[in-house]
C-alpha cells in the first residue's frame, strides 16, 4: 500500500512538470495554440506598451498576433521555481524582433496546472 502512495505521488509531481514543461516547449516553438491549451479561464499578458487581464480565448489571440509579429528563433530558461503548487520561471524569448525578458507563472488550481501571467519585456 505504502508503494501505490508513493507512487502515485510521485505521478502527481511528474505530472506537473510535463505541463510546465510543454508550455516552455510552445514557447520555444512560437506554438500560440500550445501555449494557450494551459491557459486559465483569465490570464495575464504584459507585452511592450500594455499589459492586461484576457479571458482565455481573447488571451490565445493575442499571443498569437505576438508570436505572429515576433517569429521566435529560441528560449533560454535563466532562473525556474517551484514552490508549494506554483511554478515559474524567467527566461529570454529570442525573436525576430529583438529578445524579449520572458516571465511565465503557472499555478496549481482544481487539480490542474495552469497559466496565469506571461510577461514578455524588452
Amino acid at each position: 500500500m505504502k508503494k501505490i502512495l508513493f507512487f502515485l505521488s510521485l505521478l502527481a509531481i511528474l505530472s506537473s512538470f510535463i505541463s510546465f514543461d510543454e508550455v516552455v516547449r510552445a514557447i520555444k516553438s512560437g506554438d500560440a495554440a500550445g501555449v494557450s491549451a494551459y491557459f486559465d479561464n483569465t490570464v495575464e499578458i504584459t507585452l511592450p506598451g500594455k499589459s492586461n487581464s484576457y479571458s482565455k480565448s481573447q488571451a490565445a489571440l493575442v499571443l498569437r498576433d505576438f508570436f505572429a509579429n515576433n517569429t521566435v528563433k529560441d528560449f533560454e530558461i535563466l532562473h525556474k521555481s517551484d514552490d508549494s503548487g506554483s511554478q515559474y520561471c524567467i527566461g529570454n524569448l529570442k525573436t525576430s524582433n529583438g529578445i524579449f525578458r520572458t516571465t511565465i507563472f503557472i499555478k496549481q488550481k482544481g487539480g490542474k496546472e495552469l497559466l496565469q501571467e506571461l510577461r514578455f519585456e524588452k
